[in-house]
């Protein structure tokens, strides 16, 4: 019996505007935004997400 592994992986990123972390997924469907501050953290494009915060650990 083989295992499924998922194709996307998760992500820590932080916000350039208020410095908060937070963890989304790489592959996100709907626009991701700061908790604290409302900025755009991530935006879809039907596969892998455009990050536009920095990427400071991809988590397995």
């Amino acid at each position: 019996m083989t295992t499924v592994e998922p194709k996307g992986k998760f992500i820590k990123v932080r916000c350039s505007k208020c410095k908060n972390e937070q963890i989304t997924f790489g592959k996100t469907t709907t626009e991701v935004k700061c908790l604290v501050c409302g900025k755009e953290l991530c935006e879809p494009t039907g596969g892998k997400s455009r990050v536009k915060a920095r990427i400071l650990e991809v988590l397995n």
